[in-house]
């Protein structure tokens, strides 16, 4: 068709955001320069707008030819779909209430008196089980995780670096802060652009991916919009 149909966030700023008909974030210039590798200018991209819980289907439906929306690479999900190689790749962070009794801790190890919640299954559980405590409180989402916070039934949660921060400036947990990074904590998989399993796309995709990566390109751009997300943010102690 002349088009090529991409998957983004439409509400998660610094990523991919729907401004006045407009799309602006790191995903969505990634996506861009990636178009372009392809043979593909600016108004040949479709954008559709890719939430968290419908992203895989939205692949396996043909609804789009990838999406780029913060979607981890994980050995579980390759049987489903195919990802490129990874081009950012986030940490994990902690989320408290302003007024909380954590909300000056410094120290990973300040956190081990807190009710401590993170989403089953996720590098945060990992995380957090090996290195705050071994008895934490298991939600299945991140919006069951923000509201159990927000409700004062834990202390602090831990997710994704780039979740806790959306956690924040959307609200999602009422007067609270990014308490800070967690050290040793980087996805070492990364986050990859998702493609229908066996794309013919998947190949070309990668290599566009890899090269970007090697240019400074994708470096450029991390260090455009996601700021808040790492140079920005205190990392705590162990």
């Amino acid at each position: 068709t002349g088009k090529i149909r991409i998957g983004i966030k439409f509400d998660q700023p610094g990523l991919g955001f729907k401004k006045s008909g407009t799309y602006v974030g790191f995903d969505v210039d990634v996506a861009k320069y990636i178009a372009k590798k392809l043979g593909y200018s600016e108004d040949q991209i479709i954008w559709k707008e890719a939430p968290s819980k419908q992203r895989e289907a939205m692949i396996q439906n043909g609804d789009v030819d990838m999406i780029l929306a913060t979607y981890s690479i994980t050995d579980e999900r390759k049987k489903a779909v195919d990802f490129s190689s990874s081009y950012y790749n986030d940490s994990q962070s902690v989320v408290v209430k302003k007024d909380s009794k954590f909300a000056n801790a410094t120290k990973v190890s300040d956190l081990k008196d807190a009710t401590v919640g993170v989403m089953v299954g996720t590098l945060a559980y990992d995380y957090a089980k090996a290195n705050i405590k071994d008895d934490i409180q298991t939600f299945n989402d991140d919006a069951a995780l923000a509201q159990a916070l927000d409700a004062g039934q834990i202390d602090a949660l831990v997710t994704s670096t780039v979740e806790c921060v959306y956690m924040v400036q959307s609200e999602q947990v009422k007067d609270a802060k990014v308490l800070g990074r967690l050290p040793d904590s980087e996805d070492k998989s990364g986050m990859g652009i998702v493609l229908p399993k066996d794309s013919k796309l998947t190949a070309a995709v990668t290599k566009a991916v890899d090269d970007l990566n090697a240019d400074g390109t994708i470096k450029k751009l991390q260090d455009k919009w996601l700021a808040e997300y790492t140079t920005d943010l205190t990392e705590l102690k162990k």
